[in-house]
This record gives C-alpha cells, structure tokens and sequence, in this order.
C-alpha cells in the first residue's frame, strides 16, 4: 500500500498541473505510468484515473464559487440571471461531448496508445501556434458577451477532446478562440465546461467499477484527489495570469517537444 500512496501522489500532481493546462492529462498520465512503471495495481486502473479528476474539478469550484453560484446573496439580481445564462450555456455545450462521449467510450479507449497520444500531442501543439499568430480580434471578451450558438460550438470542439492526447482544456480553448473568445475567456469557460463533464465521467466510473472498493483503495483515491486539489489550485491561478499577458505559444511549443520525447522514448528505449 505504501508504492500505492507515493504513486498516488505522483499521479495527483501530473493530473492537477495538466488536466487544466492544455498540454493533454491523458498523455502526461500515459508518459508518467510508464515511467514509474505503474502497469498494474489500483492506481493504474481507469476507475482511480477517472475519479482522481474530481480533486481537479473541486478546485474549480472552490476558486469560482462566488462566479458559478446563482444563489450568492451578494449579487445582484441581473447578476443571479446572468449566472443563470452561463450554466445554460454550459450545459449546451456538453451536451456534444455527453452524447458522442457515451456512443464512442468503449471504441475509444483502444485508441490510448503512445502513437495516438504523440501524434495528438504534436498536432495540437502545432495547430496552439498557428491560432495564435492568427488571433488577433475578440469579439467575446466577457461570458456575458457568449451567445449560446457560441457555446454550442465550442462544445462542439469539446467533442474532439475523446482522441486522447488532444486535451479538454486545449481543445475547448483553441475552439473558443477561433470563434473570437479573448483568451482568458477561452481558459474559463474551459474551466465551467469540465465540471458537469468530470463530474458525469467519475460518477459513471464509479458507478460501474467502485460501490465496492477496498478501504485501502479509497484512502489511495481520497490521497491522490486531495494533492490533484491542491496542486490544481495553483494550476489555475497560474494559468490565468499567465494569459493576463501571454500568449498560448508556448504551450504549443511544449506539446511539440513532448511528443517527439515520447515518439523516441517509446521507439528507441522502451
């Protein structure tokens, strides 16, 4: 149980820093379990590696209580109904996700593979590089500003996320910006659209897998969550700042690198 719980951790930090930043969890993941040689045992299973996302999505809900809750005796009524708006635009945009993700699960998961997850990685690295030099104009520079076509097709885009290697956040990002989302606008409403998603995702795996776990899988789960929480937090503020006054190219640039390390690791040393 003790290789459990620093595995554990491990994964909690690599699922916290990339799950919200658009670098692809599902590759990090991949990368890292074959690193630490994690190929058997509880934290290697799809059951931990689903749920431990709900640490990440608390964070969420923790830094934008305040914005997410219709019922905060603080805002205004103009405020309540435009929070109102933004979960309807929300729920519009998963519903693409909700609907292909459940048809296409099982056929998916055959494609989480060091060849897929490379390619990914390198084409959306690529394509980071190439939205941002032609994003020059934001039409929505605000939540309020989104209609809900806009949040239909940036959920539309959210669908592209079940490749794996692509990344939620950086499809869902790269969507918003093509549309004309400025990018902090992009980054949060990336943040809102992973809630119901992770939250149905984990649920669901549960579900199947969990009503009857170990007490020593549940305290190897409630370990990773916890330190997904934690470090997730700090992903999201730095996230957040640091498109304040940078550009995504730099991600971009790191999913290229990534990919081919993972390309020549899995080619030549593994």
């Amino acid at each position: 149980m003790f290789l459990e719980m620093i595995k554990s951790i491990v994964l909690g930090i690599v699922e916290g820093i990339s799950e919200w930043l658009p670098i692809s969890s599902t590759g990090h993941m991949i990368l890292v379990n074959e690193l630490i040689n994690n190929t058997e045992g509880f934290t290697a299973s799809d059951l931990y590696l689903y749920v431990i996302q709900l640490g990440a999505i608390l964070a969420v809900v923790t830094l934008y209580f305040h914005k997410l809750n219709p019922f905060s005796p603080k805002k205004t009524n103009v405020e309540k109904e435009n929070t109102w708006k933004m979960w309807f635009k929300v729920i519009i945009a998963c519903v693409p996700a909700a609907v292909i993700g459940l048809v296409l699960d099982n056929f998916m998961s055959a494609w989480e593979n060091w060849q897929v997850v490379s390619a990914m990685l390198i084409l959306y690295g690529v394509a980071f590089i190439v939205v941002e030099s032609l994003h020059k104009e934001t039409k929505i520079k605000s939540m309020d500003d989104m209609t809900y076509k806009t949040a239909l097709l940036i959920g539309l885009f959210q669908v592209l996320s079940i490749v794996p290697g692509t990344s939620r956040s950086g499809a869902t990002i790269l969507g918003a910006m093509l549309i004309g989302c400025s990018r902090s606008v992009a980054a949060e409403f990336s943040f809102f659209l992973a809630i119901p998603v992770m939250f149905g995702v984990s649920l669901l795996k549960v579900l199947k897998y969990g009503l009857a776990m170990p007490m020593q899988d549940v305290i190897v789960l409630l370990t990773g969550m916890v330190v997904a929480y934690i470090v997730s937090m700090l992903a999201i503020k730095f996230l957040m700042n640091y498109v304040r006054k940078h550009n995504f190219k730099s991600f971009g640039y790191y999913r290229i690198i990534l990919g081919i390390l993972v390309i020549l690791y899995f080619s030549f040393i593994h």
